[in-house]
This record gives structure tokens, C-alpha cells and sequence, in this order.
């Protein structure tokens, strides 16, 4: 998702794949630090019942509104359809454009809305690091569902602030099977660069020359040139990518991750590298990113798996943008 993942999904465990740091400027662009502690606990009676007694007034097409008892809380993410589509069928895979509104349990006040930013979010049906409940509740149903979603609130830790339960009312407006690597026309790299090769299923490997130097500034080299419109900061991007320490180490991959990420570019949502290197690019085109530190994860570094001043690699196969 897009600002959904950002402002939002941190808190509300909807999308693992966004959140944690999601509007820092060195979050990482893969799923990375969401507080899963209740993806695995199964809502309970009561939590149903709370939401069913969420009422929602406002036609389909137009931002709705929620009212319920304050302060609300459930102990597990927990969804329900509101209203039906009539549309096409939602399938595992699509690329659905989504609109919400979402409310503080505490006090009724918004969070943040699809409509008030004037485009919608999007999201992956099926993919394993959305919310169970999400997946499941649009599971067979058609465009131009409704469904309501809640998720339990946080404690002030050491490391993030409390936080409330959220209630979401979430329209899908639209469903799309994008494809799962870029077939743009082949590009000649320069010399010196890391050696991309492709699996037959279109997965990336890498090798870098014995001889390569570590850039001080960031590369950008396109291998396929897409037809599709231009990356423009400030939309959702969906990719496929994997990514590598300058001496060839993996670290992480869409690809092993099971399904292609979203998120969205040119705002500090994911690292710097990928805002300056992706805004400009086609939507078709498979981008190899060579970034420096600064660029990256600078002095920190990210957990166990990219240590201090790293130059990272990675390869960017661009499926979407809207």
C-alpha cells in the first residue's frame, strides 16, 4: 500500500509489508519491523460483535462515515463486509485500488482518508504480509466491496508511542493482474557495473567484478526500458526487486518474499536510493540501483542483515505505478 502503509499501517497491522518506519527517509523497502504481536491471535466473540455494532452511513463511491461506541478496542484484527460488490471478481494476485477512511477508537477523529488525499491506495490480495483477516474478508468477493476493518491499539514501548485502536472502511474501486517482471527492451549497462542474470521465471542473480569500486554517488542503470508512463514522486509503486551488500551478500528479495511489494515513491517512504532512482523511470523497465551508504542505511546500517556503511545493490523490476 501506499499512504495507507505510511501514515497508518505502522500502528494498525494491516500491511506488514509498509510499516514500521514507513514514512522515515531510511525505512527499508521490504517488509521490515511491523509489530506482528497480534497477526497470530484469532478475534474473538467479542471482537466480532464490536465491529458488527460499527454502523457505517454514506453511499459507495464517497468517503462513509463510522460511528461506535468510544473508546472502542478489539483485541485482534478482525473484518466484515459492509456492502457487496457487483463488479468483476477479486482475485489472489490483483493489484487492487482501494479507498478508506480511517478513525481512532479513543475518540472518533480521522487518521487519515483516501478520499481527502484525492487518489486511492492500493494493495496486493493474497499477499502473505497483509493481515489474515484483510485477505480473507476480500477473498471472493467482487469490485466494489466494502468491508470494515479493525485492529487492536499499542502500549507505549521504548521504541514507538501508544497508539489506538483503529477502525478502517475499505472500498475497492478497482482490481488489476499486473504482471510479475519487467519485458521491457534490453539495455546496454556501462562497464564496471555488477553482472545482472535472470532465471528463466525472470528472478535476478548478481556478480560483481573483482575489480568494481564503490560508488560515492548513486547509479542508476536501466537493463529494460518499459513503454509504460513515467514514475512520478508521490505515487504507488508495485515491483518486484532483490537486493545484495556490495560484496554479494543477499539480504532480501521480493522474489523469495513470495509477491511483488508496494509502496509509495519520492516521499521518504523507503530509502533515498529508491526515491531518487526510481522517480523518472518507466513502468515495464528492470532498473539496477548501486547506492551509497548515505543513500541507503548510513552509519546504522539496518538489523542483523546490513551493517554500518554499507553500499547496497539492488535490482527493481517496475510493475505499476498509479
Amino acid at each position: 500500500m501506499r499512504r495507507l502503509a505510511a501514515a497508518l499501517l505502522a500502528t494498525t497491522l494491516l500491511l506488514a509489508g509498509c510499516s514500521g518506519d514507513g514514512d522515515e527517509p531510511e525505512s527499508t523497502p521490504t517488509p521490515d519491523g511491523a509489530d506482528t504481536t497480534s497477526e497470530g491471535t484469532e478475534a474473538s466473540p467479542e471482537d466480532v460483535a464490536a465491529l458488527e455494532a460499527v454502523t457505517v452511513d454514506g453511499d459507495l463511491g464517497a468517503a462513509p462515515t463510522l460511528e461506535f461506541e468510544q473508546p472502542f478496542s478489539v483485541s485482534a484484527p478482525v473484518a466484515r463486509v459492509d456492502t457487496e460488490g457487483t463488479g468483476a471478481d477479486l482475485e489472489e494476485g490483483q493489484s487492487l485500488s482501494i479507498h478508506y477512511v480511517a478513525i481512532s477508537g479513543d475518540d472518533g477523529t480521522s487518521l487519515g482518508s483516501t478520499w481527502d488525499m484525492g487518489a486511492p491506495d492500493t494493495l496486493t490480495l493474497g499477499d502473505d504480509t497483509i493481515i489474515a483477516a484483510l485477505n480473507d474478508v476480500l477473498s471472493g468477493q467482487k469490485v466494489g466491496v466494502r468491508v470494515l476493518f479493525a485492529a487492536p491499539g499499542g502500549e507505549e514501548t521504548e521504541t514507538s508511542a501508544a497508539f489506538p485502536a483503529t477502525v478502517m472502511a475499505i472500498e475497492v474501486t478497482d482490481a488489476r493482474t499486473l504482471p510479475t517482471r519487467a519485458e521491457g527492451e534490453p539495455v546496454a549497462p556501462a562497464a564496471g557495473l555488477p553482472v545482472v542474470t535472470l532465471a528463466e521465471n525472470g528472478e535476478p542473480s548478481i556478480e560483481v567484478p573483482a575489480d568494481a569500486a564503490e560508488p560515492t554517488e548513486l547509479v542508476v542503470q536501466p537493463l529494460l526500458k518499459g513503454t509504460g508512463t513515467t514514475v512520478e514522486a508521490g505515487q504507488s509503486v508495485t515491483v518486484q526487486y532483490s537486493g545484495w551488500l556490495f560484496d554479494g551478500t543477499p539480504f532480501d528479495s521480493s522474489w523469495k518474499n513470495g509477491s511483488p511489494f508496494s509502496t509509495t515513491i519520492g516521499t521518504g517512504s523507503v530509502i533515498p536510493g529508491w526515491d531518487q532512482g526510481l522517480v523518472g523511470q518507466t513502468v515495464g523497465s528492470q532498473v539496477l540501483l548501486v547506492i551509497p551508504s548515505e543513500l541507503g542505511y548510513g552509519e546504522e546500517g539496518s538489523g542483523e542483515t546490513i551493517p554500518p556503511n554499507s553500499t547496497l545493490i539492488f535490482v527493481v523490476d517496475i510493475l505499476d505505478a498509479a
